[in-house]
């Protein structure tokens, strides 16, 4: 363990983070995934820089979809990707838009022990989506 000393020479923690707001995917059907994300989740093509990567952006965040002709390594994979919503309401207006448009829902919303609120389904390649209302973030994102 450092003492306090130690600690106080050390130069201060920059300002100015604002969160993780941007992710990329390797995707093999990157047509199929820009069709879900645009039709489904809303998102826009903000830059399409050649066929074979896309930039998606829902006007504060920044997924890049990357095609690759291989399978990545099961370390390559991450456990879900989650979407924050502004209100508990949402997640319900969410979760009953998939069911309509056919997207597989591998857990149905329920509160979790944090006072959070969500559920999860599947995009179309595979790739496991939280939709949730998380008191602490959500607050402050509506702020």
């Amino acid at each position: 363990m450092t003492n306090l000393s130690e600690r106080l020479d050390k130069p201060a923690k920059p300002q100015g983070m604002l969160g993780i707001r941007h992710l990329a995917l390797f995707i093999n059907d990157l047509e199929t995934a820009v069709g879900f994300y645009t039709q489904i989740m809303g998102m826009r093509i903000e830059w399409q820089s050649d066929a074979d990567n896309v930039y998606l952006t829902n006007g504060g965040d920044v997924f890049a979809l990357h095609r690759v002709d291989y399978v990545p390594q099961a370390q390559q994979r991450l456990d879900h990707i989650g979407f924050v919503l502004k209100a508990a309401e949402d997640v319900d207006n969410w979760y009953a838009y998939f069911v309509e448009n056919g997207v597989k829902i591998t857990e149905a919303p329920k509160m979790h022990r944090d006072g959070s609120y969500g559920f999860y389904c599947l995009d179309p390649v595979g790739h496991l989506l939280e939709l949730i209302y998380h008191p602490p973030i959500s607050k402050k994102i509506n702020a």
